[in-house]
């Protein structure tokens, strides 16, 4: 079976000739349906690798394949989401939901004429990761927890094979951060969309995948990749057990001897 996310020997750098590449030689093989996530020290080319599969940018050396065709511009099947949810301040929740929906296509030649299908579609996402009702408030009166559900559902309003999640929960607190933990659990395994999260925080990458990379220092390159076969589906309760300990140890050290 092909891999529905490829990257093959990948080398990129930026304008700066005198600093190393962001990443070389750098190769992944992520299977559809999977969730996957990266880690490794700060400046390894987590961001980098984000943005050579959605195609904001393309390598010097290598190929990038998604969905079998090698990624040469942006990639309509992705959403995204991030650490801070970006939410347009003059627009209600349910409105900044749909803002996808007028860019991608083949979503904006239809929005104006089935309006009301795509509100219901925003809707139904809102409600299932807690936030029915909250679809005429603005950002601003929605708490820092609630603005990233809203940027998860925007992230999946155009219903994409991808989802691309960059530190998406880094800012919240932890009884916070772990309750999205489990939303975002619920909303893979309903959708069973491919998923690459990158984040600095190794309980929640072995919490939610399937699948866990470590990147080395700059220049970036897969040094680990570790399964992880913690029965599904998970709850909270797995973090405090020696299994998931070890599992969260043995990265860490990992991330050490990329730091040498």
């Amino acid at each position: 079976m092909n891999p529905f996310v490829e990257i093959e020997n990948v080398t990129l750098s930026y304008s700066d000739e005198l600093r190393k590449p962001a990443v070389q030689d750098l190769s992944i093989s992520i299977e559809e349906g999977e969730f996957s996530a990266v880690v490794g020290p700060s400046g390894c080319g987590k961001s980098t690798l984000m943005k050579l599969v959605t195609g904001l940018l393309f390598p010097q050396a290598g190929q990038v394949r998604v969905d079998g065709a090698q990624v040469d511009s942006p990639i309509k099947i992705a959403g995204m989401a991030f650490q801070n949810p970006v939410m347009l301040p003059w627009r209600k929740t349910l409105e900044n939901l749909l803002l996808p929906l007028e860019i991608v296509s083949p979503h904006r030649e239809r929005l104006r004429k089935e309006k009301k299908k795509y509100h219901q579609q925003a809707e139904e996402l809102l409600k299932t990761v807690g936030l029915e009702g909250c679809g005429d408030q603005y950002p601003w009166q929605l708490s820092g927890g609630m603005q990233q559900r809203a940027s998860l559902c925007r992230a999946l309003i155009h219903e994409p094979k991808l989802l691309m999640l960059d530190e998406p929960f880094a800012a919240l607190d932890s009884f916070t951060r772990e309750e999205l933990w489990c939303v975002m659990r619920d909303l893979w395994q309903q959708k069973k969309f491919t998923v690459i999260l990158v984040t600095h925080d190794l309980p929640e990458a072995v919490f939610l995948a399937d699948r866990i990379f470590v990147m080395s220092s700059r220049p970036g390159k897969i040094l680990v990749e570790r399964k992880i076969d913690l029965p599904r589906p998970r709850e909270l309760d797995l973090c405090f057990t020696p299994e998931f300990t070890s599992i969260v140890h043995e990265l860490r050290g990992h991330i050490s001897e990329a730091r040498a």
